[in-house]
């Protein structure tokens, strides 16, 4: 009578099995009659249940070293070059330190260990024959940990440094950027003709932004030439309401612009930048400097720049308002004087004279007309003035509105 072969569940039937299979193995079987595939099913039914059964056998990456240490007649000290330093190769054989993909890399390619038994404790598939794509080294790793940017992570600053291409790998997961391309997009980015601007840190915050940005939902694509002059100056005129700031968010996101808050790196010296996340365009501003007109002219600024300068292959133009040099450019001539039009127009700003006469009646007198907030016009005084106190009771604040999107951290430039 024939048998029909079922998968195995449980130990009476693998014992079944096993017994079915023993009786058929001692029969002379006819090739290709029903007894030869009922066989062959078994087999393939007692292999799986098997393996189901066994725990697969972990091999250690220690002992895989130290194996190889024994066939090519290395000590400790032969390992320095690949984990960096004395206590470290200790520590690692000891299993009280544990391997970082830069000491797997340099094991695998140095000593031929296979990268199967050296990644064996890693979730990420790693090529280790190839370079990573940055230097781990040359990221502000100190800044991020506070900002809690290595999601997960819950160790120590050395421990940080220590594991950083892993941390960074996993940051700049769905990220394909690069430091050096900055470089290229505009003229050198400092401040004064003295400080140049980290690329590596500035990488990092350009990274922050975009992930902020993902998070916030759309409600519409963005339309070529939908940032009309008039809908710049619709938007300044939220400027007048004490949520204006909050209003501004919500009016972009309405466009399909993502507007977003990152503080700034320390040696980055950056107030905003315009960028693109494929066709979605995002304005991110640092608010270093927590002035109301400040945050409208740096947004008004970084619209221009996604309504005339922004495109494929001009994605990303970072900015610090404060850097004489890089405002002679041209398109920061322009982002200027189209942030200072949308916000003052030239012929309201000649009529009101305040250069000449900055008193308060008539600050307030043009913000009223041009229904924007009076913090715009006694910042458009103050700076065309160079004198920073004049109308120094006309003021207000922006972080607080944001303090949802923003941490606070001791930097210094």
């Amino acid at each position: 009578m024939k048998q029909q072969v079922k998968v195995i569940k449980t130990q009476r039937e693998y014992d079944a099995a096993v017994a079915r299979l023993s009786a058929l193995m001692d029969e002379e079987i006819v090739p290709g009659s029903s007894k030869e595939s009922e066989l062959e099913l078994l087999a393939l039914v007692i292999e799986s249940y098997e393996r189901s059964k066994v725990e697969p056998v972990v091999v250690d990456p220690v002992e895989a070293i130290l194996f190889r240490m024994d066939q090519l007649g290395l000590k400790k000290v032969d390992l320095v070059p690949y984990m960096g330093s004395l206590p470290k190769v200790s520590e690692v054989l000891a299993r009280k330190r544990p391997l970082n993909l830069a000491m797997i890399r340099k094991l695998h390619q140095g000593l031929g260990i296979p990268a199967d038994v050296l990644l064996v404790q890693t979730d990420d598939a790693i090529d280790l024959s190839e370079q990573p794509s940055y230097d781990s080294s040359q990221f502000p790793i100190k800044e991020m940990l506070s900002r809690g940017y290595f999601e997960g992570f819950r160790g120590t600053l050395r421990e940080a440094k220590d594991h950083a291409e892993e941390l960074i790998r996993g940051f700049m997961r769905g990220m394909h950027l690069q430091p050096t391309q900055h470089a290229r997009l505009r003229a050198p980015m400092h401040q004064s003709g003295s400080r140049l601007m980290d690329e590596y840190a500035l990488l990092t915050w350009r990274v922050a932004a975009l992930k902020k940005a993902r998070q916030i939902k759309l409600k519409s694509a963005y339309a070529q030439n939908s940032l009309t002059d008039d809908r710049l100056k619709e938007l300044t005129r939220l400027s007048r309401f004490e949520q204006g700031p909050r209003l501004a968010q919500e009016f972009l996101a309405d466009l399909g612009i993502a507007l977003v808050f990152e503080d700034h790196f320390s040696k980055t010296y950056l107030d905003g930048a315009a960028m693109l996340d494929g066709e979605r365009p995002v304005v991110a501003l640092t608010l270093r400097h927590d002035r109301l007109d400040n945050f409208w002219f740096a947004l008004l600024h970084e619209l221009v720049h996604v309504k005339r300068h922004l495109k494929q292959g001009h994605d990303f133009i970072p900015d610090n308002l404060e850097d004489k040099l890089h405002s002679q450019t041209q398109e920061e001539r322009e982002a200027d004087e189209g942030a200072r039009e949308a916000l003052i127009p030239a012929t309201a700003w000649a009529e009101a004279d305040l250069l000449g006469s900055p008193t308060m009646e008539a600050a307030l007198a043009l913000a009223d007309q041009l229904r924007i907030h009076p913090t715009i016009v006694a910042g458009r005084v103050r700076f065309e003035t160079g004198n920073w106190r004049l109308l120094s009771s006309i003021k207000g604040d922006v972080r607080r509105h944001f303090q949802d999107q923003l941490q606070r951290h001791s930097q210094s430039d």
